[in-house]
């Protein structure tokens, strides 16, 4: 399977509390809900088609208790293609502390967390979709095994909360494979990790600088 990670956040980086006010109020946080008054027709059609492009969905324990603890609780998922996906695909959870998953059809991956992802993407077919799940993502970042992040970009400056990436983590060079607006504003850029970024070693002066202006 194709490790895809797909993430809802700010211009600022904000990732938390997206869904509602009482969602994630951790550290005191009291903006949740931003992502809900953006979220119109045509956004919910992409999303939709993200999720239920879904063989699979891959999850940090936060955001699978918050998921099952909405999308799981759906009146009628047949009336959602989320939920449907949700409610109806294999859901793997990267947890030390969970032992019992009260969603139908989650397992828990125990042992070697890497190896167990590995064996997925190796044995499966379709896409293994994460959603949110922020330090979940830096730590398949760090040991190599996204094959395409997709940034979900909301026009909204939140200005606290949990970002999707804090002050210090790994780096990695992006490729920009796709980039488009939908509605209200949001963009959606999909890259794919290029291993290590390179950085320039010494200070460029005035004729360095114009001639990297002009071969770009």
């Amino acid at each position: 399977m194709k490790l895809v990670t797909t993430t809802n956040v700010t211009v600022d980086g904000v990732m938390q509390g997206l869904g509602g006010a009482d969602e994630d109020p951790r550290g005191g946080f009291e903006r949740g809900g931003w992502a809900i008054p953006l979220v119109d027709a045509e956004t919910m059609a992409y999303l939709d088609e993200v999720y239920g492009s879904a063989a699979a969905f891959l999850f940090g324990r936060r955001t699978f208790e918050i998921f099952a603890g909405s999308w799981g609780q759906f009146d009628d998922p047949g009336t959602s293609a989320i939920a449907t996906a949700l409610n109806s695909r294999p859901k793997y959870v990267v947890s030390s502390t969970l032992k019992d998953p009260q969603w139908q059809g989650s397992k828990v991956l125990t042992g070697d967390i890497a190896e167990a992802i590995r064996d997925l993407k190796s044995d499966g077919q379709g896409t293994l979709l994460v959603p949110g799940s922020g330090e979940l993502v830096r730590w398949l970042l760090a040991n190599d095994l996204i094959d395409q992040l997709d940034l979900v970009t909301y026009p909204i400056i939140v200005g606290q909360g949990t970002r999707l990436f804090p002050t210090s983590g790994p780096d990695v060079a992006l490729d920009l494979i796709t980039s488009r607006i939908i509605s209200a504003g949001i963009t959606v850029q999909t890259y794919r990790p290029a291993g290590r970024p390179q950085y320039q070693l010494t200070t460029l002066d005035t004729d360095e600088m114009s001639a990297v202006g002009q071969k770009k």
